[in-house]
């Protein structure tokens, strides 16, 4: 594998903007700065040729735009659908469906919750990222999502442990 490649690079990218997102505290910078990372993670997988994955980051990345202005169930249930769907078109075989369950997951996480429950179902989603990366020899992304993990575990903490750890998850910041 060469770690310059342009697939690679691209990844680097993602994994700077991932690793900026999930170690925010403020769910609306978080929200930006991993759409950003999806982004760039859905150009990351289409040069690594994993259709799959770069269909589910593009969904998750126009997901965590809109998250920004609503909080609809209604949208959230679409997203998980157009998502679904562009799984039975991308993933032909168990290794696909991993990012689009990690994108369904963190489509409900992003639109129905916030804070430290927000944040564990976001972890969740990381996990199975990791999978994906894992199973389809994505250097960088493997790196990103093992370190969004352990972020976003202390990150986690940081919440669980701070004073205002009861407001964070309904304050005006969680939209």
């Amino acid at each position: 594998m060469n770690f310059s490649s342009p697939a690679q690079c691209v990844g680097y990218a993602a994994f700077l903007l991932g690793v900026s997102a999930f170690s925010q505290k403020q769910d609306r910078r978080l929200k930006v700065l991993n759409a950003l990372e999806c982004l760039a993670y859905a150009v990351h997988f289409t040069l690594l040729g994993n259709l799959p994955a770069s269909s589910s980051a593009l969904v998750s990345s126009v997901r965590s735009f809109l998250a920004l202005r609503t909080r609809a169930p209604w949208l959230a249930a679409v997203i998980v659908a157009v998502n679904v769907a562009l799984g039975f078109v991308f993933a032909h075989r168990a290794a696909g469906w991993l990012p689009i369950l990690a994108s369904s997951l963190a489509t409900v996480a992003v639109f129905l919750m916030s804070g430290v429950p927000m944040r564990l179902v976001l972890l969740v989603s990381t996990l199975l990222w990791l999978a994906n990366n894992i199973l389809s020899g994505s250097i960088g992304g493997t790196l990103l999502e093992a370190v969004i993990a352990v972020v976003s575990v202390t990150t986690i903490w940081r919440l669980l442990r701070s004073p205002s750890a009861m407001s964070c998850a309904t304050g005006p910041d969680t939209v």
